[in-house]
């Protein structure tokens, strides 16, 4: 074994072992200091040869489709990475990879870092006009897509080598041809800091971002994910995650295989939160994660006696409201672990097992991480930006922006990395998200966090989603709006919205209440995130005296002149 496999695996055991001693864990962890590393033939491939376990698993609906043991998916990958090697592949090459949940995925990221290639990882949801730009930006030399996705590159330049993975596509080389490649791979020199994986982030403010990892920032960095999450080895692990976001290969590659559990990747035509629960009871799922979006929509069921073999629950994404995780907590007598960390970084923060939780809270800095808040003077400050000191920079932050000087200065400014997120600290060290700092804003000069009011709404029966921006107002320059999207069986009319505006009223501060509704579906990223500011953008051109045509103003209804409840 590689001497930097044996320091990796060291530093894995240590949280392996503590995974429920977050004290110990914090105070003895170290991240490994590697010069050469290459996850795919130092870890993977030893460790593939010692064990007998399934390492993915892709079901449908429940019924099991298509699984490959450790040992399976390691010789296939070096099948893999031979064939695209012969189709003219090379370390160094950009490579846009666009597969759905199916075991190929699994077997050309295991290749392509064999290859010491660099994955471009695309959702399958990307129209032509996203797809050039991540061709042009990413100078992509080649691209491996599912067949019938390969139309909408049609007319594209660039990536000379294109790859269809499944249905047939003219004029591009075709995946199942690999097969007849040579199994043994002999593994190339690999440098722990070559650039691995470049993500486009999900653009919810702006253009989306070229985010670098290495060859250690993701298959090391995700040691704090695995601790987050509570994997074990045996583990039988589902993330609801679509391929080409970076959650997918926190929760669907290198968590889970750093700990030895068998991944189980869910497909679906349309999402059913019903089929969803039989697909956890059939795969006997241990560990699960899943978006707040979907948590939302799972509670809306009867989760009463569908628990399953389920031990640990997690959510990350975005911040999963309190009233969430305590539906939950009814149910199936578990805890929703909330945690933090973004495409740039692993997991950040978190409320790792066995650990007290407050609610609300996104937990504390996990192994391997400190954070600061930093006010808008940069001073350390209880409540405040969300920061990385470089000083002790962990493995799991990315290395850059490709080739943005200007997006990168910001990010690493002042000897800090800086996350763009907003948290309140109490004594304990837990942390609170307040916001994104672009999307906190003032209210008669009262600093309002949309967060905290979505969170109060989504209490209400009626409310399935809720996103709240600042709406111009003649008196108090801005007050709190709601979108709503409703949940099945109430409708979008004045009694509705009044008896949302009582709840919140009757909940929150006066200051901060929400004072307008309006009922419509969320702009979302394709990652299904909100996009706040195509909503601020629809806010910011009023005057501030006009109703939008279906909107509610709490001045709209004289019930709600009275004082609210103290």
């Amino acid at each position: 074994m590689r001497s930097g496999a044996a320091e990796f695996l060291a530093a894995r055991d240590l949280l392996l072992r503590l995974r429920d001693d977050y004290a110990s864990a914090s105070a003895h962890f170290a991240w490994p200091r590697l010069r050469e590393f290459n996850w795919a033939t130092d870890y993977f491939d030893p460790l593939a040869a010692s064990i007998e376990r399934e390492a993915v698993r892709v079901v449908t609906d429940g019924s099991e489709d298509q699984s490959l043991t450790y040992r399976g998916l390691s010789r296939r990958s070096s099948q893999v990475a031979n064939y695209l090697r012969a189709c003219g592949v090379r370390a160094g090459d950009r490579v846009l990879l666009m597969l759905g949940n199916g075991i190929p995925l699994w077997e050309m990221i295991l290749a392509l870092m064999k290859l010491r290639a660099i994955m471009i990882p695309a959702t399958t949801l990307l129209q032509r006009e996203d797809l050039r730009d991540r061709l042009e930006r990413g100078a992509v030399s080649a691209i491996v897509a599912e067949g019938e996705c390969a139309a909408r590159f049609e007319g594209l330049s660039g990536a000379p080598i294109r790859v269809a993975v499944g249905a047939r596509a003219p004029g591009w080389l075709e995946y199942d041809e690999s097969c007849h490649a040579p199994l043994e791979w002999t593994p190339l020199p690999c440098a722990a800091d070559d650039p691995l994986l470049l993500y486009f982030t999900s653009g919810t403010t702006a253009q989306p971002k070229l985010v670098t990892h290495t060859h250690a920032s993701y298959p090391v960095g995700h040691l704090s994910t695995m601790y987050w999450i509570g994997l074990r080895p045996g583990d039988v692990h589902l993330n609801l995650s679509s391929p080409g976001w970076a959650k997918h290969a926190w929760s669907s590659v290198f968590a889970p295989f750093n700990a030895e559990s068998t991944v189980v990747a869910y497909r679906y035509e349309r999402f059913d939160a019903g089929r969803l629960l039989e697909a956890l009871a059939a795969a006997r799922v241990t560990t699960f994660c899943a978006p707040p979006t979907v948590w939302r929509m799972l509670i809306q069921h009867d989760l009463s006696g569908r628990r399953g073999a389920l031990r640990e629950l997690v959510s990350a994404g975005e911040p999963l409201n309190p009233e969430v995780i305590e539906q939950v907590r009814k149910s199936w007598g578990l805890i929703v672990r909330d945690g933090y960390g973004q495409t740039e970084t692993s997991a950040v923060a978190g409320n790792s097992p066995g650990q007290p939780l407050k609610a609300g809270s996104m937990g504390r800095p996990l192994p391997g991480y400190r954070l600061v808040l930093l006010d808008v003077a940069g001073k350390p400050a209880e409540e405040g930006e969300i920061c990385i000191p470089l000083a002790a920079r962990p493995t799991g932050l990315m290395q850059g922006y490709l080739g943005d000087a200007e997006r990168n200065d910001e990010a690493m400014d002042s000897g800090h990395y800086h996350t763009g997120d907003v948290a309140v600290r109490d004594p304990d060290g837990y942390l609170t998200y307040v916001g994104r700092m672009d999307d906190i804003f003032k209210s008669s000069d009262y600093r309002i966090s949309p967060f905290e009011l979505e969170s109060v709404l989504i209490e209400h029966a009626a409310v399935a989603e809720a996103a709240v921006v600042p709406s111009p107002d003649v008196t108090r320059l801005a007050v709190p709006k709601a979108y709503i999207v409703l949940a099945p069986g109430h409708s979008a009319d004045a009694e509705t919205a009044l008896s949302i505006f009582a709840h919140t009223r009757a909940r929150v501060s006066p200051y901060k209440r929400v004072r307008r509704i309006e009922f419509a579906p969320l702009p979302k990223t394709i990652s299904g995130k909100i996009r706040r500011v195509d909503l601020r953008a629809v806010e910011n051109p009023r005057s501030g005296g006009e109703h939008h045509p279906g909107e509610f103003w709490e001045e709209d209804f004289p019930a709600l002149s009275s004082p609210p409840p103290s």
